[in-house]
């Protein structure tokens, strides 16, 4: 890392000890055409030295959405370090100087396993602009003209050889070598980790949320609300017309395992029950990414493990707004 700092610190005072003497020389001579020509090459030399900087070194990141509240606000500018875990060639490529991998609780920024590309060459432009300009330009846009996230941060909870099992809302953890799930909280309590992660659901609305579950699958395999047992339907009920946060992945949870009990000798159903019932394996090189705020968080108990290799960084510190101002170190 050195040598890169070295490197960059050499070209930038060599290019402006060779602006300050074409200045000097031309002094009298100045033209207009001159006068902007050099404002310009000073405009795109700061604009390669800020892609440089972002691309090998420290970017700034807009924090979109609000799956990290308590911890990161919507709207937060960080500073996130690019050589945390390796060092990009170019954005989205491969890494050089890998080493590192993430820690436990290491908020992390990565590539979205769900983002649609455009292109290879349009997502380096977009890319490349966004950096450029200390993520003030964003042209990675849907087709409703929403900035599409590319880049997801999360923290990261699950290391490889760690299995991650979720019951209705609650996390439990069996770290890699061991035999017994132990519960988020008290994992966090006894290892003095971050206290953020926070549920946001009352608990006594999952059995409403595992009575939905249920009954959508007893719609789907065509069984008449005349053989639904009645306590499912008034337990639905209880959240039909609510507008609160919903759990998708403990209401998926419940809709497999009725799935699987009304056609048991269906292997298919039963093995998607059992993903669910044995938790998420995170192999090693992987880490499993999820938000603070659990209960709007799109996060890994959706897509699942992240390999290494799509992480670009480490969220370091808070930037802006000044009030929010805090290191994450």
């Amino acid at each position: 890392m050195e040598k890169i700092y070295a490197w960059v610190l050499k070209v930038t005072e060599a290019h402006l000890t060779k602006k300050k003497a074409i200045k000097a020389t031309e002094k009298e001579n100045r033209t207009v055409l001159s006068e902007v020509w050099g404002w310009i090459d000073a405009l795109l030399f700061a604009v390669v030295f800020v892609f440089l900087l972002n691309q090998f070194f420290v970017q700034l990141f807009v924090i979109p959405s609000p799956s990290m509240v308590g911890t990161l606000e919507v709207g937060d500018r960080v500073l996130v370090n690019k050589q945390a875990y390796g060092i990009e060639v170019y954005p989205s490529g491969p890494k050089i100087f890998k080493g590192r991998t993430p820690d436990r609780d290491d908020i992390i920024t990565f590539y979205n396993p769900d983002y649609v590309s455009k292109g290879p060459v349009f997502d380096v432009f977009a890319q490349c602009l966004y950096m450029a300009t200390l993520s003030f330009v964003n042209i990675d846009r849907d087709d409703d003209g929403n900035v599409k996230e590319k880049l997801y941060v999360k923290r990261a909870v699950g290391l490889g050889g760690d299995t991650v099992k979720f019951v209705n809302g609650d996390v439990y953890i069996k770290p890699s070598g061991t035999s017994e799930f132990v519960a988020e909280d008290s994992y966090r309590s006894d290892n003095g980790l971050d206290s953020n992660p926070h549920r946001s659901l009352d608990a006594d609305l999952y059995s409403s949320i595992n009575a939905r579950g249920r009954l959508m699958s007893y719609q789907d395999d065509g069984i008449a609300q005349a053989n639904t047992p009645q306590h499912l339907i008034d337990e639905y009920e209880k959240i039909a017309n609510s507008s609160q946060y919903y759990d998708m992945y403990q209401h998926n949870s419940a809709y497999a395992q009725a799935a699987a009990q009304n056609r048991p000798s269906d292997l298919s159903r039963r093995s998607a029950h059992a993903v669910y019932d044995r938790g998420i394996y995170v192999p090693y090189g992987y880490v499993l990414p999820l938000g603070d705020n659990r209960d709007n968080s799109s996060d890994g108990r959706y897509f699942g493990p992240v390999s290494t290799e799509k992480i670009n960084g480490k969220v370091n510190a808070v930037l802006w707004p000044f009030s929010h101002w805090k290191s994450l170190v």
